[in-house]
């Protein structure tokens, strides 16, 4: 009920007013219940509240309602109200949302036919059957609001009925008198009188009893009471047409008879119960720990064979995932809480892969993940414990078991040594549950996640482009206070196919006006465009700076099972243990619902580590940690010292087979990339101990050599923003332990035809017996590097291969002119690719794969398998906040070594091809 009553709270600060937080648990009731509340705020008014789902359906008449036919009241649709709302009678204080005097007018029973298509369709008809107002009514939306305007009005029309009045109808407003105390507006504002007789919270009077009819469907119709007939005046005659408009009161009461024979029924639909998002799992008896899925949380309702895949928007996906529907279609009535979810090779749920599928409509793979049971047959199981309910459900899932629908194991391991465990598998984390609770619709603190990555959903609200029409990045933001609040951009994660995937989204979804509210929403401008806040998002990100904006964003996909007005900041917060609760033998726990609070869910402002003293980074104390390395790019938080620290530590592992035992220059830029910058090849006075040195022959300086992963936090401390090994075996300057060619595009050059360039290369390399790999250079071109081996039979110099290299870029030249030129020279580059075979060469150098590059966004240069050199490569998509979580998954260039071949072999089969 969370997300219905959210804008409610937002509007509210409970500890200034009184009105209900929705805590309180209402009674069950025969039909659903109407009030109308006569409101003094600033301008007097009535709030006509109508029970549906759970909550109060809520118009604002503002002259109040008419028994006139005639009359066509507006009624301004508002927000969502608690049903407790309905035995509110009171003052709400001035100056609050709202302030002023509430009275109970009216209240009783109401029924529509079909009361949510006809609110969908703007044309809802309907009974009344209070003790001021009966009959028949409509509210129908104005034809201005039926275009998607923003506007929510509607009028309110009296049906002609015995119940209509014909001139006057303003005269029932007379009555200021409230139902539930019998006290004036005065009187209430003052505080004088007795308090409202409850209707909502305790048992009212019966349906039967406000309809004055009975079950054997007696002929008298119903009455109002006595003095509100007296005031009423003669009836209008009612046209056959009016009484087939809105069900007549009898029938409602036939409708509350039989219920009382029902067993449970399913619902339509169940609001799932949502995670509290907490930094650490608890600890102690009494929790069940389940390992967090990465997919789209679905309720799966089974109805006689008829399956219905519910999100959390009510939206039913079966048609979306057949293959699942069909599976379910065995099993008996039921209601199911999981996830759908795709499984990467490990055996992980990726939700890349879950996207990709339903982008491509190859479902078939895809699994549901059941976590819970809420109802089986006829029985309604929410208020189990469960541990009964998954025990039920293990049972359910063994009897029908078709690969399809797997159940989901809990461990009861302390909640720490879980988390530890799950993280070691580089899986999302954690959600802790207590094995004693029931089923609580909404956000509990009875089910708790804790993540081994920071991730979060966001709202789209915009993006950029770069001179109106390459892609650039996306806008987000998070609802707080009923407002989308800009929390930054999201500038990664996306290549040109995803990207061309998405901008037919976004364009769909296109606004004139920013959706942002508040003193940081970004201005407008020829390169942004702004959004309707419809399109959620999934992100990676680094965590808050202390503006409250997410750092290091990157995308994962679009959400298109949760509704964005439920996007609010998730604030992990400390999980204290909550005492074990022992059920009652032969009962079931209790779950009373917590008082909802309107306080702002702003993120709570992550401490950076120079805040908390944590600034050493394998051991080296990095000085001046805040200082911006790469300067922010708008919205998108600067890279620090401290960050390159950070990353050098994350990728150390991958990135030191390729620059141990080699001379290695580094380009050092202590301002950052906007100040001087000097290229550092040999060793200095006070240098660190954790860098070693080489001594070179013909040189009279050693070079600095990294031999261990410790010094590369050395060269972050030094701000050496790259790092530029030579290509010789490591521990031999003399001899080359690998080819690099540098394809190195003309301005005006799609990078698909570099991308093709690479594939080109590697296919004459492999006719030559090397193997090679691939890499981009953190600019705009792309690296094949050919792996050597030396052997004893087998030693090359570096003229041999130099020599070698170039032959190959002069036969690609020969053959493709109009594309290739291997002259170095920038005049004859226009429209063609620059062939650089000149890094094959003893004192040559090459930016290291992963290494950092001194050009705006941090990019870096990504080693790819060659799965991913293919069209639509973005190499912009590599950066130093991306690559660390990139290189978990993909583990490119694993087989290096095992590509090693001998150039000298390669040299004789090119001397017999010429």
């Amino acid at each position: 009920m969370a997300k219905k009553l959210s804008a409610y709270h937002a509007k509210r600060d409970f500890s200034k007013t009184t009105e209900p937080t929705g805590a309180e648990r209402t009674v069950a009731s025969k039909a659903a219940r109407f009030v109308i509340q006569k409101h003094a705020a600033t301008r007097l008014h009535y709030d006509l509240r109508l029970e549906l789902d759970g909550v109060f359906k809520s118009w604002a008449v503002t002259r109040g309602p008419s028994l006139d036919p005639k009359d066509k009241r507006l009624a301004v649709e508002v927000e969502d109200h608690p049903l407790d709302y309905g035995d509110f009678e009171g003052t709400i204080p001035a100056g609050e949302y709202g302030g002023g005097t509430v009275q109970i007018w009216d209240r009783g029973y109401w029924l529509s036919q079909h009361p949510h298509k006809e609110l969908e369709k703007g044309d809802l008809k309907f009974a009344l059957a209070g003790e001021k107002l009966r009959g028949s009514w409509a509210f129908v939306r104005m034809k201005s609001d039926r275009t998607g305007s923003k506007r929510n009005n509607w009028l309110l029309i009296k049906h002609r009925d015995e119940f209509a009045v014909d001139g006057n109808g303003d005269a029932v407003l007379e009555d200021d008198r409230s139902v539930a105390s019998g006290r004036k507006m005065e009187a209430i504002a003052s505080g004088r009188g007795k308090s409202p007789a409850p209707f909502m919270t305790k048992k009212g009077p019966t349906a039967d009893a406000i309809w004055h009819s009975n079950d054997a469907g007696s002929k008298d119709e119903a009455k109002p009471p006595r003095k509100a007939a007296a005031r009423a005046g003669p009836p209008g005659r009612r046209s056959a047409k009016s009484r087939a408009a809105a069900p007549e009161p009898r029938k409602i009461s036939r409708a509350v008879t039989s219920a009382k024979a029902r067993k449970a029924f399913m619902p339509d639909l169940i609001e799932p119960q949502l995670c509290k998002p907490v930094e650490h799992p608890p600890a102690g008896a009494g929790w069940g720990h389940e390992v967090k899925l990465d997919g789209y949380r679905i309720i799966i309702r089974v109805e006689k064979g008829r399956v219905k895949l519910l999100t959390r928007k009510g939206l039913d996906w079966a048609e979306r995932f057949p293959e699942i529907a069909k599976a379910m279609s065995i099993l008996p009535d039921c209601m199911l809480d999981g996830e759908i979810a795709a499984l990467d090779s490990k055996g992980r749920t990726d939700f890349a892969a879950l996207q990709a599928a339903l982008s491509e409509q190859k479902t078939g793979d895809l699994i549901f993940f059941a976590f819970d049971l809420l109802f089986q047959e006829d029985k309604d199981l929410r208020k189990l414990p469960l541990v009964e309910r998954k025990q039920r459900l293990e049972r359910l899932i063994g009897v029908h078991d078709s690969g399809i629908l797997r159940y989901v194991e809990h461990l009861t391991s302390a909640g720490d040594e879980v988390l530890r465990s799950a993280c070691r598998l580089e899986l999302e984390g954690i959600v802790s549950k207590r094995l004693d609770a029931a089923y609580h619709s909404g956000r509990s603190d009875v089910w708790r996640k804790s993540k081994c990555r920071v991730g979060h959903e966001v709202v789209l609200g915009g993006w950029t482009s770069n001179n109106g029409a390459d892609f650039r990045s996306l806008l987000a933001g998070v609802f707080r206070d009923g407002r989308l609040a800009y929390i930054g951009r999201i500038g990664t994660g996306f290549g040109q196919a995803k990207a061309r995937q998405l901008l037919p989204k976004l364009k769909k979804a296109a606004s004139k006006a920013s959706p942002f509210a508040g003193p940081n929403a970004p201005n407008g401008g020829a390169n942004i465009h702004w959004l309707k806040p419809d399109l959620v998002a999934e992100i990676e990100f680094a965590g808050w700076t202390g503006d409250g904006n997410i750092r290091q964003a990157a995308f994962k996909g679009l959400r298109e099972d949760k509704p964005a007005q439920e996007i609010e900041a998730e604030v992990p917060a400390p999980a204290e243990d909550m005492p074990m609760v022992e059920p009652k033998p032969n009962t079931r726990t209790k779950i009373k619902a917590k008082a909802a609070t309107a306080k702002r869910l702003a993120p709570r402002r992550r401490r950076v580590a120079v805040e908390d003293g944590d600034t050493t980074v394998m051991g080296v104390d990095i000085s001046k940690p805040g200082k911006a390395l790469w300067p922010a790019d708008g919205d998108v938080a600067a890279v620090t010292k401290l960050d390159l620290a950070r990353y050098f530590e994350a990728v150390g592992d991958w990135m030191m087979p390729h620059i141990i035992g080699r001379p290695c220059s580094v380009v050092r830029m202590p301002d950052g990339i906007g100040g001087e910058s000097f290229f550092q090849r040999h060793a200095m006075k006070g240098m660190s101990d954790l860098l070693d040195v080489m001594d070179v022959s013909d040189e009279r300086q050693p070079y600095i050599v990294v031999n261990r992963r410790e010094g590369l936090a050395a060269l972050a401390q030094i701000a050496a923003l790259e790092l530029h090994p030579w290509n010789c075996i490591p521990g031999n300057p003399d001899r080359p332990g690998r080819l690099v060619f540098d394809i190195d595009p003309g301005p005006d050059v799609d990078f698909d035809v570099v991308v093709a360039t690479a594939r080109e290369l590697k296919e004459r390399l492999s006719g030559l017996g090397l193997e090679s790999l691939c890499k981009t250079t953190g600019g705009k071109g792309l690296h094949v590097v050919a792996p050597l081996i030396e052997t004893a039979r087998a030693a090359t110099d570096w003229a041999t291969a130099k020599d070698l290299a170039h032959a190959l870029c002069l036969a690609m030249e020969a053959d493709t002119p109009d594309l290739y030129v291997v002259n170095m020279a920038k005049s004859k580059r226009e429209g063609r690719i620059f062939l650089d075979y000149l890094r094959n060469d003893r004192m040559a150098t090459a930016v290291a794969p992963l290494s950092p590059r001194a050009r705006p966004g941090a990019p870096v240069s990504m080693p790819l398998s060659w799965g991913r050199v293919r069209a639509g490569l973005d190499p912009h998509e590599f950066t130093i906040r991306t690559a660390p979580a990139i290189l978990k998954k993909s583990k490119p260039w694993s087989d290096y070594d095992k590509a090693r071949r001998s150039l000298a072999d390669a040299i004789k089969k090119l001397k017999r091809k010429r």
